[in-house]
């Protein structure tokens, strides 16, 4: 296992990281044990949470995995979406965001959160407000580092230039969705990070099973988020995806290489990515996703993976500045 720092910090993390959604859920808890100490036993330090993870429960049972273990562990936890019925509980809002810590900081028995990610950026409440916030608990102690996910490339550099104005700690890192099918982050997000120096931490990484050739063209299955998540569904519901998405396996397949292993290599070998978020169901799953640390990455398989996809349009939709057909640059 390699580490590579958390942006600016001197913090070290793991070149894989562990998504924690499943735990309570898909993976009961004595599974999620075990996924736990073999991500431990492979090198893994940063275990990823959110406090909407099955209603609570994934920080619950990852609170009890890490309580003999604690200073080992980067642990980061989300805030924003729903928790309750209440209209209220739910959002960036000061009011929501001091409880929503609060009571993560209660299920994981922990007395702080290092990495805190604002999950989603809220259209309804002032960024100030947010930030602000976020900086109060910095201030307490309960937070360590703060950062935000599925933020685009203009929200965080906003959240950027008030927390640099005000005084404030800044962003130490983004999570952005990005799978050899969704590429939208190569445009601004990962430049952007690169630029200013923040870890990412890219989830999704097997497209929601897209990668691994479980719904290969006619032999689709049954089970799994795309075939059972509506939200998955209409995610990855363009056809130019399926195509890319069997291309890619038969790719990895002509080379004796596991496809998911090839495709979770594929997004941490970006240089902008400090580690991709890898889940599993059960041991077998996380098996197949560690692979990837077995798999030499080339720049030129890199570059050959990438050409199984369309890239997106650059960020000012100058096409041209990528051939030899353009002013030329310094």
């Amino acid at each position: 296992m390699d580490y590579r720092f958390l942006g600016k910090t001197g913090l070290r993390i793991s070149s894989l990281a562990m998504g924690t959604m499943s735990f309570g859920g898909d993976a009961d808890e004595a599974t999620s044990a075990k996924l736990f100490h073999r991500a431990r036993e492979a090198g893994i330090n940063l275990f990823d949470c959110a406090d909407v993870y099955v209603a609570g429960e994934s920080e619950r049972i990852l609170g009890r995995l890490i309580a003999d273990c604690r200073d080992e562990i980067v642990l980061t936890t989300k805030a924003y979406f729903p928790t309750g019925s209440d209209v209220n509980a739910r959002g960036a809002s000061r009011y929501h965001l001091i409880r929503a810590v609060e009571a993560s900081l209660r299920r994981l028995k922990t007395d702080r959160i290092d990495v805190f990610f604002l999950h989603r950026y809220d259209d309804a409440t002032s960024l100030e407000e947010t930030l602000r916030a976020v900086e109060h608990l910095v201030s307490q102690g309960k937070i360590l580092h703060p950062a935000v996910s599925n933020y685009s490339a203009w929200q965080t550099s906003k959240a950027l230039g008030q927390q640099r104005t005000q005084g404030w700690a800044p962003l130490v890192a983004t999570q952005p969705m990005y799978n050899l099918l969704k590429r939208q982050a190569e445009a601004e997000i990962l430049p952007m990070a690169a630029d200013e120096g923040i870890a990412v931490f890219p989830y999704s990484p097997l497209a929601g099973g897209y990668l691994t050739g479980k719904y290969r063209s006619g032999a689709r299955t049954t089970t799994g988020r795309i075939a059972t998540n509506p939200m998955y569904s209409v995610r990855y519901a363009a056809n130019a995806y399926q195509h890319s998405a069997d291309r890619f396996v038969d790719f990895a397949e002509q080379r004796g290489l596991s496809p998911a292993a090839l495709a979770i290599a594929w997004v941490m070998h970006h240089p902008a990515v400090t580690a991709p978020l890898i889940g599993a169901r059960n041991l077998s799953q996380l098996e197949g996703s560690l692979a990837a640390l077995d798999v030499d990455m080339t720049p030129e398989l890199r570059a050959a993976v990438s050409a199984l996809s369309d890239a997106p349009a650059p960020a000012t939709d100058r096409n041209e500045e990528t051939s030899s057909h353009n002013y030329g640059s310094r």
